[in-house]
């Protein structure tokens, strides 16, 4: 039920459109590479069973690649009689030799057609259940940060790492990591084999490996920095894109079309060209690679060739050479095309471990205090709490405060209303209260405990807010005066006729399981205001927070839930926010902010009569009606 708006300043641009000059460099981890796997060890680790097998079908699949050349130069080899055929297959007859050798090609191809489909299956499925794990956990990290942490990050920003830098992430372990192993382990049975096979020819081809490698490992790196600045220029075209769907009604009523899509037309170029260098760098290793294939063919018959004409090998082994060429350069071509998608997870885990590694600024402390239970026996009466803010300082920049040194007490079952210029404090008072944000200097105590002291979900389960502008998430009416939490249906009808708002949801066209859209588009600003009542009744609060709650509400609606909140601020502690003086005017005390101060407090009739600010508040909304 609560919900807290940006506290930016007003003067600050967000990132995306603050001229290129003075956009933030791309930050990059000092975290080598080893670092950042090891912070992946525990997903792999939970995993760990069934990485098992694809990793026991790498020596098959790859036995069965290697011996592919061999037998086909063995087939030229019997063919032309020469003295490099096998003796199993020399004292064979010509076809009886090449059957043979035929069954084992057959036997390798479907070695590999049988067990490489069941490897990528094993594979992929560890990659998946790895980023639904991250997945999870970079959620409920997200979601225990504190509000600062959202009035400074971009909605945008946040989808994108939680998306598309996992689904990167993803791409690490379902087609990057285990095929990189595979690659390199064929790459040493095919060298293995080669050097058996004919060590001069063998050494050249592994020579060759050396500067391909290097020149691969720099294109690479070039690769990752490049990759890392398109995601940063995504996440910042995500973050406009959101902005501008959010405010749309804005956007259209102010005419900003064209003026936001010139904006969104430029951040787009900058991705673009970001996306470009990335794509120049994964084009340039594949050309490499395969210029580098012909090369070693080249060399392969250019070396082959003279030791067959100098009588020191065979044809049938310079043919089983040339295949090696091919197969040699194959793993080193996919192991290129996988090494992109592990700089591009890399790039991803390095923003990853940023947003995790964003401290959660607000904890439980590792001994709560249990407060006594606020709910008598009977389940209906509620025992109001005592509020009292002892010296306290808040900022939302360490050296802004917006409420400096703050004293008062709202007694067990007092109605206080908090009065004041926009500005003055007075929603801070209630973020603070709620623990949504830390008090910078002293103390906020709830029955002579300081907050800090009490787990937040007893802290909040202690007291209900009720904005003026209420959240609805996608589901129906009923999930969302529950808000997930077990009452069952008799509960929320009798919430619903505690607040008079009954008469309404039953109206609906499926009543109380009427599916609301999401923010509750298909319901009017008064009716999803009328559902923060519902939500505050069913919970039984102590403590009953009114921050501008009857703002959206028309005149007769307005009274119609006025006798109910009458009845819902009985035997509660109550503190009410509101611009209209003349609906606060039966509290008990009215405490009056002027820039983050308490500058005066008593009953209505007391204020008046001191001829202070509320009282010149209250005349001029007085000479306004």
């Amino acid at each position: 039920m609560v919900s807290v708006s940006s506290n930016r300043p007003a003067d600050a641009k967000p990132p995306h459109l603050r001229p290129p000059h003075l956009q933030p460099e791309v930050k990059r981890s000092a975290q080598g590479d080893w670092r950042l796997f090891l912070r992946l060890m525990p997903y792999i680790l939970q995993n760990r069973r069934r990485l098992i097998l694809p990793l026991l079908l790498l020596v098959p699949l790859s036995l069965a690649q290697a011996l592919q050349p061999v037998l086909i130069g063995q087939a030229i080899s019997l063919i032309k009689q020469e003295n490099a055929a096998w003796d199993i297959f020399a004292t064979m007859s010509l076809r009886t030799g090449l059957n043979w050798i035929i069954g084992g090609l057959l036997i390798a191809i479907a070695i590999r057609l049988a067990l490489d489909g069941w490897q990528s299956y094993q594979i992929q499925a560890v990659g998946q259940n790895i980023t639904a794990a991250i997945r999870n956990d970079l959620f409920g990290h997200v979601t225990n940060l504190s509000m600062g942490f959202f009035d400074r990050t971009p909605v945008g920003r946040l989808i994108t790492r939680l998306t598309s830098d996992v689904n990167a992430l993803g791409d690490v372990f379902s087609t990057g990591a285990i095929g990189i192993i595979s690659d390199l382990f064929l790459i040493l049975v095919l060298m293995g084999t080669m050097l058996q096979q004919e060590w001069r020819l063998g050494l050249m081809l592994i020579a060759m490996l050396l500067p391909v490698t290097a020149l691969i490992i720099y294109f690479q790196q070039q690769y990752r920095k490049a990759n890392y600045k398109a995601r940063e220029e995504l996440s910042t075209l995500n973050s406009d894109l959101q902005e501008n769907i959010s405010g749309i009604n804005v956007v259209q009523l102010f005419r900003r079309e064209r003026f936001n899509a010139e904006l969104f037309r430029t951040v787009n170029n900058r991705y673009v060209n970001a996306l470009d260098k990335t794509i120049f760098y994964d084009s340039a290793v594949s050309a490499t690679l395969e210029w580098i294939a012909l090369v070693a063919i080249a060399g392969v018959l250019a070396l082959g060739g003279s030791l067959v004409t100098g009588g020191m090998m065979e044809i049938g082994t310079l043919t089983a050479f040339i295949l090696f060429a091919q197969k040699l350069f194959d793993p080193l071509r996919q192991f290129a095309d996988k090494f992109t998608a592990i700089q591009a997870g890399l790039t991803a885990v390095e923003r990853l471990n940023d947003l995790m590694s964003e401290p959660i600024a607000i904890r439980d402390p590792k001994n709560p205090v249990s407060l006594p239970s606020s709910t008598l026996a009977d389940n209906e009466t509620v025992v109001p709490g005592e509020i009292r803010f002892d010296n306290v300082s808040f900022g939302y920049k360490a050296d802004d405060y917006v409420l400096k040194d703050l004293n008062f007490t709202i007694r067990p079952g007092e109605k206080v209303a908090l009065v004041g210029p926009t500005g003055a404090g007075k929603s801070s008072i209630i973020r603070l209260l709620c623990r949504l944000y830390e008090v910078s200097k002293g103390q906020i105590l709830l029955d002579n405990v300081d907050i800090r002291d009490i787990a937040q979900r007893e802290l909040r389960d202690r007291m209900a807010i009720i904005l003026q502008d209420g959240f609805l998430f996608s589901g129906d009416v009923a999930r969302n005066i529950t808000l997930g939490e077990n009452y069952s249906f008799e509960q929320v009808r009798r919430a619903a006729g505690q607040t008079n708002v009954d008469q309404f949801i039953e109206a609906l066209p499926q009543g109380y399981h009427t599916a609301l859209r999401q923010r509750g588009t298909n319901l009017s600003g008064g009716q999803k205001q009328l559902l923060a009542f519902a939500r505050a009744a069913i919970r039984n609060p102590g403590i009953l927070v009114l921050d501008e709650a009857t703002a959206n509400l028309d005149v007769g609606t307005e009274a119609m839930i006025q006798q109910a909140l009458d009845q819902l601020l009985e035997n509660r502690t109550a503190i009410i926010i509101a611009h209209r003086l003349s609906t606060i005017r039966n509290v008990d005390r009215i405490l009056v902010l002027k820039q983050g101060q308490l500058i005066e407090q008593g009953s209505h009739e007391q204020l008046i009569q001191v001829d202070g600010l509320y009282a010149s508040l209250y005349k001029l909304q007085m000479l306004g009606q």
